[in-house]
């Protein structure tokens, strides 16, 4: 049997496929509700084509980038549709996104297009004035009349097609779909490279490892230009019906986990947080929730403690970073609870194992693998890894190098496998030459009654360089007495050690928060630091 010279024989489906099949096999049943609106997937799978063709006719499809900046609504399932079945390189804006950010952005990418909900029309004009490279506005229905001079209808523009069968090209493993960019934690954001290969084996993992509701009912309240997304393919080939809120608005989707029967949903965990402090939630009818997955940011123990014990083991963790998007580990519902379904305290800091599917390991500063016990850096290899950073080479290298991709996330693992990410390395704080990993800081000072939210930092200290410091929110009825920071001290000093304690507790009314809804360590040191603090 001879080799073929066929290039293409072996290239495999991505995302698109999926997508494609879904639609194809569960086209008589209702898939999206938003709103009023409620559609099939033979009905989802027709818009598509249209927007398909709208693209394709306006310029802004093949070889062309573009960006999208939008609330919640039906077409944005369009939109990405499109994207994802035909190989369009997208970047998303977060709504919540200032305007400097979203401008660094679309100049940084190179972006052409700009997709946007009429919500965003000042923000449009502003962009249009600071990205001298952006070409046209598409506007998700009519155009206003502030853009009129730069805007056309895209939603008009995709009536005035007739739907097609929709299909999937053929893409290469290595093809760019999107320019996702990090949250500026630590420095500017970069843009990572999205590839075919990267999001076709995300949801691959994502099919395979998660627990998923038998037939999801599955409520979309983040951005669905962002981690939402990322649930639309799997609930669908799932069988499942996706119901979308336009926003978080913690007593709507309390109203609507109840009337909507939902069994499954995504939340940050200031998120799970807003919905466990809101009244709602003792007297709504949750119990139909099967599986609520939470992640994109540590999560306090002590409220996970509390929300197993509300509403029962119905918590998955996913671990992954935008360089290797979501399911470089996984933390099922069962693994927070013991065989009498009470949560394992001293379990509920991890992110679960590694995926049997993904390369990883827990390496040292020499590169080698640590022992059971020790603290190593994250390490992943594979087709989950996305292509680097765009058209940062130096970036790429540092980070993609020695045969991995080096996450910044420091770890332990236990004897059972369990990993515990102990901090990033760039938050590592380095007191009177000892290292202190903040997030082991943290879990302990959020055990104490009076704290609601927690971030620890460093802050300049003449004698040992930095000092560790927790900044803290408190609950409702608490003050930071002298008693309650001598209290935090000594829960720390007693648990982590003398070099742990915090030498200073502040009390702040709430923590800063990225776009993405993660504390912001960088917002946090900015308010003591002045130039450029390093470690290491």
């Amino acid at each position: 049997m001879s080799a073929t010279t066929d290039e293409t024989l072996r290239i495999g489906t991505h995302n698109g496929h999926l997508m494609v099949a879904a639609l194809r096999r569960h086209h008589d049943r209702p898939i999206i509700h938003l709103g009023d609106v409620t559609l099939t997937g033979q009905q989802v799978a027709d818009r598509i084509s249209t927007y398909i063709q709208a693209f394709e006719s306006l310029g802004a499809g093949t070889g062309t980038a573009g960006a999208l900046l939008a609330l919640n609504r039906p077409e944005v399932l369009f939109i990405l549709g499109a994207g994802q079945t035909q190989g369009y390189q997208r970047t998303s804006l977060h709504p919540l996104g200032s305007a400097d950010d979203h401008a660094y952005v679309i100049n940084d990418a190179g972006i052409t297009t700009l997709i946007v909900d009429p919500y965003f029309t000042e923000r449009a004009l502003e962009l249009l004035d600071k990205c001298p490279g952006l070409k046209q506005v598409l506007t998700i229905g009519p155009v206003p009349d502030a853009l009129a001079a730069h805007g056309t209808d895209l939603t008009a523009a995709a009536a005035g097609f007739d739907p097609k069968p929709l299909t999937a090209k053929l893409l290469p493993p290595d093809h760019i779909v999107s320019i996702t960019y990090t949250g500026g934690t630590t420095g500017k954001p970069k843009g990572v490279v999205g590839m075919t290969q990267t999001m076709n084996t995300m949801t691959g993992v994502q099919l395979a490892e998660w627990e998923w509701p038998e037939s999801p009912r599955f409520l979309m309240c983040t951005p669905l230009s962002h981690a939402g997304a990322a649930f639309f393919v799997p609930v669908v080939i799932k069988g499942g019906t996706l119901f979308v809120s336009s926003r978080f608005d913690p007593a709507e989707v309390l109203a609507t986990i109840e009337e909507k029967k939902i069994n499954s949903l995504m939340l940050v965990p200031t998120m799970l947080y807003a919905l466990m402090d809101h009244p709602d939630s003792r007297t709504r009818d949750l119990s139909s929730l099967e599986t609520v997955y939470y992640g994109a940011s540590p999560i306090n123990p002590v409220r996970l403690k509390e929300a197993i014990e509300r509403f029962g083991p119905i918590f998955a963790q996913y671990y992954g970073q935008s360089e290797a998007p979501m399911v470089i580990s996984y933390f099922p519902k069962g693994d927070h609870v013991d065989a009498d379904g009470k949560p394992i305290e001293a379990r509920l800091t991890s992110c679960g194992r590694p995926s049997a599917l993904v390369r990883t390991a827990l390496l040292g500063e020499d590169g080698n693998p640590v022992p059971q016990g020790e603290p190593g850096e994250i390490c992943v290899a594979g087709p989950l890894l996305s292509g680097g950073y765009w058209q940062l080479p130096e970036e790429t290298a540092a980070t993609f190098k020695d045969g991995w991709m080096h996450t910044g996330d420091v770890a332990r693992e236990d004897e059972d496998g369990f990993w515990y990410i102990v901090d990033r390395t760039k938050d590592m704080i380095v007191t009177g030459g000892f290292n202190v990993f903040p997030r082991e800081v943290e879990d302990v000072v959020a055990e104490h009654p009076a704290v609601a939210q927690v971030g620890v930092i460093g802050i300049p200290h003449e004698k040992f360089g930095e000092a560790v410091t927790a900044i803290v929110v408190l609950r409702d009825g608490f003050e930071l007495t002298e008693p309650v920071v001598a209290e935090i001290q000594a829960a720390v000093k007693e648990r982590k050690g003398a070099v742990q304690s915090p030498k200073q507790v502040i009390a702040v009314d709430a923590l800063p928060l990225t776009a993405l809804g993660k504390p912001d360590k960088k917002a946090l040191r900015a308010q003591f630091w002045t130039g450029e603090r390093s470690v290491g």
